[in-house]
C-alpha cells in the first residue's frame, strides 16, 4: 500500500477501502513509490483500524516501480532496507508502537528469492534493526532459508493474484499468464493453499507449498475485489484472519 508515483493514478481511498478484509498491510517506504505524506495518512489509518503494519523497501526505481533488476552489493542492500525500514517507523514511533514486519518489494524481492547472499544481508538489515520483527517472503525461497540460519522469525508468503511455476517459484510478469483475473481463481487458489498446504502451477502440476500469509497487490487492477471474495470465501469455511 502507499505507492504513490507518478506513474499511475494512486488514491488512499482505495488502499483503505480493503482494510475490513485484510489484517495486515506491506507499506511503501519511498523508494519504489510512496513518500512522507502518504506514510504517515496510511500508518494513522492502519492504527485507527486495527491493522498490523510492515515496511515495504524496494529498489529507487520509481520509473519501474521497482520490478527491475538492480546489482548492489549486499552492503548496499542493507543499507537501503534499514533506511526505508527506519524511515517508516518513525510514523509509527509517534503514536508508541513499531512495525510487525518487513517484506522486500518488486525486484529485490524476486532476486532475494534466489540469491542467498542478498537474503543474507536483508535479513541481517531486518534484524540488527529490530530482532522482534517478522520477515516475509516468498514460501520456500533463499530468504526464508537465510531467516531460519540466522535466527530471524518468518512469515511464509503465497500470492492470491499470481500463478506458479512447477518449482513454486512466482511467474514471472513479462508471461501473458502471470496474474490471477477472476474471482473464482483466486479463491480457488487460496483455499487449495490454506487447506491443503499445496498450489497447482501453470503447467497443472500440484506443488506443495508452506503457507503463514498471503499477499493480494493493492495496485492490482482486482485488489478489493479479491479481497472481498477471499475474506467471504475464507470466513465460510470458518477459517480465521489475523496478523501473525
Amino acid at each position: 500500500m502507499g505507492e504513490s508515483t507518478s506513474l499511475w493514478k494512486y488514491s488512499m481511498d482505495n488502499d483503505i477501502a480493503l482494510f475490513p478484509y485484510i489484517s495486515s498491510i506491506n507499506l511503501a517506504c519511498g523508494f519504489h513509490a510512496g513518500d512522507a505524506h502518504t506514510m504517515h495518512e496510511l500508518v494513522d489509518a492502519a492504527l485507527t483500524a486495527g491493522i498490523a503494519i510492515g515496511a515495504h523497501p524496494g529498489y529507487a526505481d520509481r520509473e519501474n516501480f521497482g520490478r527491475t533488476n538492480q546489482h548492489l552489493s549486499p552492503s548496499q542492500v542493507y543499507d537501503i532496507v534499514l533506511y526505508q525500514a527506519g524511515a517508516l517507523d518513525a510514523f509509527l514511533k509517534i503514536h508508541g508502537t513499531k512495525l510487525q514486519h518487513v517484506k522486500p518489494h518488486g525486484a529485490l524481492y524476486n532476486m532475494a528469492a534466489k540469491d542467498a547472499v542478498l537474503a543474507e544481508a536483508i535479513c541481517h538489515a531486518v534484524k540488527d534493526f529490530d530482532k522482534g520483527l517478522l520477515l516475509f517472503g516468498l514460501s520456500g525461497s533463499e530468504l526464508m532459508h537465510a531467516a531460519d540460519r540466522i535466527g530471524l522469525a518468518s512469515c511464509s508468503e503465497v500470492f492470491a493474484d499470481r500463478t506458479y511455476q512447477d518449482d513454486g517459484s512466482l511467474t514471472p510478469r513479462t508471461e501473458k499468464n502471470a496474474l490471477i483475473e477472476t474471482n473464482e481463481g483466486a479463491i480457488d487458489q487460496v483455499l487449495q493453499i490454506v487447506k491443503e498446504q499445496a498450489v497447482v502451477s501453470v503447467n497443472g502440476k500440484k506443488v506443495p507449498i508452506h503457507a503463514n500469509t498471503i499477499c493480494i497487490h493493492g495496485d492490482g487492477a482486482h485488489a478489493l475485489a479479491f479481497a472481498k471474495a477471499i475474506h467471504g470465501a475464507l470466513t465460510q469455511q470458518q477459517i480465521s484472519i489475523t496478523a501473525p
